[in-house]
């Protein structure tokens, strides 16, 4: 009889522990594959790299990326969006660059280091200006809704590494607009609404990178709610005040709280 209990206990030990092992298994392949819906759905991979070859494998919250991307940054950002979605453990990033790059300095590569830096801002159109270059001189031409938006449009222009001088060519719009018509900027903003948190912090940490003024600085960026928290070293008030104005452009972002310390 004890024999018989006995047998009896370790069966039903042996599947409550299946049972668990089991739901443990379908716990997780559910989180991959939520996770894998996140990064899919996730602003920076539906706008930034929806022309991308990338494909997405998580595995108990480790997420491997794959396939090709048409430039360095791409790849940067698609890890920061990855690293920040809530269930990641970390991320292999073996994505590769198609292609051939242009050389670093070249004229090819500053023109792309440009149009990129417009593309983070909802304050200046990426669509509406088109870029130039030659021997470091960058020319800008095309559409701007106001003249404060082609001023911030050289501003931008300037910091980027490399620039030695920004020739602004473009056109200030001067047709009146129709009743409840929306320039190019607030259409970006009202786009810009439905940014999740990933995507923000990882084009705040990418804009930051990018803009030559802060790229030197020792920064964290957390996001909740499009509420950014910046903090880190910066050299004097200046450059903190420089990294509040560059994040609050960034799309998505509501709002900016600077807790940097001046060195």
């Amino acid at each position: 009889m004890n024999r018989e209990k006995s047998i009896y206990c370790l069966a039903l030990i042996v599947t409550v522990a299946s049972l668990f092992l089991v739901n443990g298994r379908l716990f997780a392949s559910e989180t991959d594959d939520r996770i894998a819906f996140s990064i899919k759905q996730s602003y920076v991979f539906m706008n930034y790299l929806k022309s991308d070859d990338i494909k997405i494998q998580s595995t108990d919250g480790v997420v491997t990326l794959t396939g090709t991307v048409t430039e360095e940054l791409y790849k940067s950002l698609a890890r920061e969006t990855v690293a920040n979605l809530p269930g990641v453990k970390s991320v292999d990033n073996k994505l590769t660059i198609k292609g051939k790059a242009p050389a670093v300095h070249s004229d090819a590569w500053l023109i792309t280091k440009v149009k990129t830096t417009f593309l983070f801002h909802r304050s200046v159109s990426a669509t509406e200006t088109e870029v130039l270059a030659k021997d470091g001189i960058v020319t800008l031409r095309g559409k701007a809704d106001s003249a404060v938006q082609k001023d911030l449009t050289t501003e931008y222009a300037k910091d980027v590494e490399g620039v030695k001088k920004v020739k602004n060519e473009m056109t200030v719009l001067t047709a009146t607009m129709k009743p409840g018509e929306k320039t190019t900027g607030e259409k970006v903003d009202a786009i810009s609404e439905s940014v999740d948190d990933a995507s923000i912090t990882a084009l705040v940490k990418t804009t930051l990178l990018y803009h030559r003024s802060t790229s030197a600085i020792n920064t964290t960026a957390e996001t909740k709610e499009g509420v950014v928290t910046l903090a880190g070293k910066a050299k004097n008030a200046a450059e903190k005040d420089l990294a509040t104005k560059l994040v609050s452009d960034v799309h998505g972002v509501k709002k900016v709280v600077n807790n940097m310390t001046i060195q």
